[in-house]
């Protein structure tokens, strides 16, 4: 079944991390990246005993600024004491994960960004299995153990080695199902960092990133799970070994602009109408595109995210056979203000990025931002194409997916967490 496949692939991801600072001269044979060097770089921190020894082996080697990730090795290795109880089982947890926006425009399947519109799950010990959920979508969301956040549970007890007990979850759920808002990406991030809390594990990031390899090897690929996890924009690949992820920043007082139909838009039939293949000329317009955007966004650049997030590899292609609202409520939005817009994700929501908030936008006066003027326009097309929906306004968040109660509590005598206060 689909839950046995993901599941499983979730426990054969953790397993590779384990085995690949292992494989030094072997062939790597994964298409992602055929010319992987025999010797790689970085290796993957399994333990502390594991851990010294490959410090110790590079003990020699100097390190430059950019090797962040071995410097965090070099630290963990002179302080790998954790506290014993904060590793200790719980019996009940509640994690907040946000939207996300994938692609922003030509980052098919690598770029997305986090979206200050949040669902709670909290799954607790129970004598037998239920969720129950209320907000969007919950009537439709899948009730048994084929939801996805009981997918992301199991793979998590799976990477701790240990079986699944049975559990009751509750959802209070803001994202929209099937809007292009990264759903199930929340719902898988959410539902492996309850089951990491409730089992009490804990993954290796630097160097390995572990819930990112669960995480992706569940949804397929980074673009969504990848700021679900970090916040903020994140880039993410696939190096040959494992999945990897790098933020990229975003411009201060920008404001996102959503258009969200009523209507469902499944990413299956989204995929169905791109083509297998692809032309030069397509391919070198997308790479020039990237990467304009993520100059763009590292100069703060607003002028230029109109350029970068241009697209011919899928949002033309979907614009002419699912969403032929698309192109006119760009232009509409563009026109009126934005800095720019695209399809979110696979569809069908538009996103707008705008410029110009500070603070509290509801002290600050309208005349000095645009996203009310932008609203308007995208919501003009919406009303020419006899298109129902609503409009949302917000922020992109830098905080990823996080615990907000657990119990009992990681907060000790000595030490509060902001979420225990």
């Amino acid at each position: 079944t689909a839950v046995a496949a993901a599941a499983a692939g979730a426990a054969l991801a953790v397993a590779a991390m384990k085995l690949s600072s292992r494989r030094e001269g072997s062939t790597n044979q994964n298409s992602h990246n055929p010319r992987v060097h025999p010797n790689p770089s970085s290796f993957i921190f399994e333990d502390p005993e594991n851990l010294n020894s490959e410090v110790n082996k590079r003990g020699s080697t100097v390190l430059m600024p950019h090797q962040y990730e071995d410097k965090m090795k070099k630290r963990i290795a002179a302080r790998v004491a954790v506290e014993d109880e904060n590793r200790a089982p719980r019996n009940s947890v509640t994690v907040r994960v946000p939207a996300t926006s994938a692609n922003v425009g030509p980052g098919y399947d690598c770029i997305g960004m986090s979206v200050d519109l949040w669902s709670e799950i909290t799954v607790t010990r129970a004598d037998k299995f239920e969720i129950t959920a209320e907000g969007e979508g919950a009537a439709e969301m899948p009730k048994d153990e084929s939801n996805l956040m009981c997918i992301g549970v199991k793979a998590a007890f799976d990477a701790a080695n240990k079986p699944v007990p049975p559990l009751k979850y509750h959802v209070v759920n803001r994202i929209p199902y099937a809007r292009g808002l990264g759903s199930s990406s929340a719902a898988i991030v959410g539902g492996i960092i309850a089951g990491l809390i409730l089992a009490g594990h804990r993954l290796p990031c630097w160097g390995s990133e572990a819930l990112l390899q669960i995480a992706a090897s569940i949804e397929g690929h980074p673009d969504n799970v990848a700021p679900a996890i970090y916040g903020g924009i994140q880039l993410g690949i696939h190096t040959g070994t494992r999945w990897m992820s790098e933020r990229a920043p975003f411009p201060p007082g920008m404001q996102l602009v959503m258009f969200i139909p009523d209507f469902v838009g499944k990413t299956s039939a989204a995929r169905d109408v791109l083509e297998h293949n692809i032309t030069r000329d397509v391919a070198a317009f997308n790479i020039g595109r990237v990467a304009m955007l993520i100059h763009a966004l590292c100069t703060s650049n607003i002028d230029n995210l109109r350029y970068g997030v241009q697209d011919q590899m899928h949002q033309p292609q979907r614009g002419e056979k699912l969403y032929k609202y698309l192109y006119p409520m760009i232009d509409a939005a563009q026109n009126a203000g934005a800095a720019c817009a695209y399809l979110s994700g696979a569809g069908p929501t538009v996103m707008a990025l705008t410029s110009g908030a500070s603070g509290d936008i509801f002290t600050q006066r309208e005349m000095e931002r645009v996203d009310y003027a932008v609203a308007d326009a995208m919501l003009q097309v919406a009303e020419s194409f006899g298109l129902k929906g609503k409009l949302f306004v917000t922020q992109a968040t830098h905080e990823g997916a996080h615990v907000v109660k657990v119990e009992p509590p990681f907060s000790t005598d000595k030490i509060s967490y902001r979420s225990e206060i």
